[in-house]
């Protein structure tokens, strides 16, 4: 049985916010991943400073990915769930374990400004669609994400 979505939004529109929400899932996909293992393996003098508040950025992130993912199911559209189909999706690229603490702070800085910029656009295409509970979402994260990049700058001694 395939029964009827009509929440005010036609098939077009969710297809469109929803391809928006999966760029912005993908992107935080990426910089979760990168996020919890660079807290698993930074190293130096900041070392438990640093671990601490990369796993408060983290765990934010988790919890957000099922909200997008639930999202993008609840405009008719399925999910990405390959590592795959995440990488295909993201301009954000893997960490190095190797790096560096301020290099790691670094990083992770420009990819939250990624996923600011993702969700930005994300943003402009849901207001089109009169999708207000996507709009929502992806300003959440939109804050989010540019709390977490301010703390990283501030990390490395930025404004």
């Amino acid at each position: 049985m395939n029964a009827k979505i009509d929440t005010g939004l036609d098939k077009t529109e969710r297809g469109d916010v929803a391809e928006a929400l999966t760029k912005v899932l993908a992107d935080s996909q990426a910089v979760y991943q990168k996020t919890h293992g660079y807290h698993w393996n930074v190293r130096g003098p900041s070392f438990f400073s640093v671990h601490n508040l990369l796993e408060q950025q983290y765990r934010d992130i988790w919890a957000a990915l099922d909200d997008i993912a639930e999202r993008i199911r609840a405009l008719g559209v399925l999910a990405p769930q390959s590592g795959s189909a995440f990488a295909n999706l993201t301009s954000i690229k893997d960490g190095d374990p190797e790096k560096e603490a301020e290099d790691m702070l670094r990083e992770l800085m420009k990819d939250h400004e990624t996923v600011i910029a993702t969700a930005r656009d994300g943003i402009k295409i849901a207001d089109e669609a009169g999708d207000e509970a996507s709009v929502d979402l992806m300003t959440q994260r939109l804050a989010a994400h540019e709390k977490f990049a301010w703390m990283l700058r501030s990390t490395l001694g930025g404004r």
